[in-house]
């Protein structure tokens, strides 16, 4: 696994470490698909690669009002279509799309700061 941090998290959840045992909060290891916002863990997201993530599934991620969303489509770089950002812009929520470790990352970064912020991690395997 890879450590992002060292730092202690204050108080909000944190991102420990990713790699092929999957991604690290706490103490706990999760290999399947989550959320994770400041305050919020949701363990059991549903889709468990790019090509199963339907619009239904961004009703679980708006119920945790960020204001941006980090989407980790696994250990490599892809593109959500088009059409699936619309519902995000027009509920004025950014959106930005990486892997999942890059999300990792970027999510520690922004919770550290105070923002509003949600990871949507899809497994590093997926496709």
């Amino acid at each position: 696994m890879t450590g992002l941090t060292r730092d202690l998290p204050g108080d909000h959840l944190y991102i420990r470490a990713t790699g092929e045992a999957g991604v690290r909060i706490g103490n706990s290891h999760y290999r399947r698909s989550l959320l994770v916002s400041r305050e919020v863990l949701v363990e059991d997201w549903e889709p468990q690669s790019l090509a199963e993530l339907q619009a239904a599934h961004f009703e679980a991620i708006f119920e945790l009002e960020p204001d941006i969303v980090l989407l980790g489509v696994g250990a490599r770089q892809q593109f959500l279509h088009p059409s699936r950002l619309a519902e995000f812009f027009r509920r004025g929520v950014g959106i930005e799309v990486m892997t999942s470790e890059a999300a990792c990352r970027t999510f520690n970064i922004l919770a550290t700061e105070g923002r509003r912020v949600v990871a949507a991690l899809l497994p590093l395997d997926a496709e």
